[in-house]
């Protein structure tokens, strides 16, 4: 059985898709206590293989999540500030990593660390009032849960140092525009719509989905010549899977495939 260890997560299994709700109120922060609970949740949800999808969002209506609580940095405590960026980092690659699919269900403001929560996703969805930046350079800080590496990637460098170096925050439209989020819908859309993506990954193989999802991760920092023979072994690789026999099969025979994850 999944648990959060925090109350400051809420966990709830659909099918085979969880929903993380970050519920920290007033504006969903994350703090040492939310941080580890999120990187625990992923370790229990990787090991249940009846999970292929996680979608997160934030409870309320007004925030996603406005990152971290800055008041734990007030007192200019490098040592606790040490803590604090290891528990970003841990926790956001931790989801990252999550084998099967993630998504963010942006429902209101995205800000520092919590627009690096939904980059540490495979899929954002926005609503049409949500409001997104990385503030931090106006507090004399920087993003360290990631943030300076997946803008780029996702953005593009000239936006990323838009909106980290110019600090500029970015509406629901402009994310879609420059390729922040994948999607806009109306105002209390978002986690319907999550759901429903997360729906259609459940007819994947999640054998196939993780396999495909390491590749794309690699094509950060791996050579394109040499990632077209890891492509192409990976294909090979599948083959040991009881998910490739049963998929090739219940083609052939006009029916649904039964997924066993293995």
């Amino acid at each position: 059985m999944i648990k959060s260890s925090t109350d400051k997560l809420k966990v709830a299994i659909e099918g085979n898709t969880a929903v993380i709700t970050v519920d920290n109120p007033a504006a969903n922060v994350w703090d040492e206590e939310s941080l580890s609970g999120l990187k625990d949740l992923v370790g229990q949800l990787n090991e249940d293989r009846d999970i292929y999808a996680v979608v997160v969002t934030g409870a309320g209506e007004k925030f996603f999540s406005a990152g971290a609580d800055l008041k734990v940095f007030a007192d200019g405590d490098k040592s606790r500030a040490r803590i604090m960026a290891r528990c970003f980092g841990e926790a956001f690659e931790a989801l990252a990593n999550y084998r099967g699919v993630t998504i963010a269900a942006i429902n209101g403001y995205a800000m520092g660390g919590g627009l690096e929560f939904a980059m540490a996703c495979d899929i954002r969805i926005a609503e049409e009032h949500a409001q997104m930046a990385l503030p931090e350079g106006t507090v004399g800080l920087l993003p360290c849960g990631g943030g300076t590496q997946n803008l780029p990637w996702i953005v593009g460098e000239g936006w990323a140092k838009r909106i980290i170096l110019c600090g500029e925050r970015v509406d629901a439209a402009t994310a879609e525009r420059i390729g922040l989020v994948e999607q806009v819908v109306a105002k209390g859309e978002a986690l319907t719509t999550a759901k429903a993506l997360a729906a259609k990954v459940a007819k994947q193989s999640p054998v196939s989905v993780t396999a495909c999802k390491t590749l794309i991760q690699q094509a950060r920092q791996r050579p394109m010549a040499t990632a077209y023979s890891h492509e192409r072994e990976a294909f090979v690789d599948l083959f040991d899977s009881a998910d490739q026999k049963e998929g090739v099969n219940a083609f052939l025979e006009k029916r649904q495939a039964e997924w066993k994850n293995a």
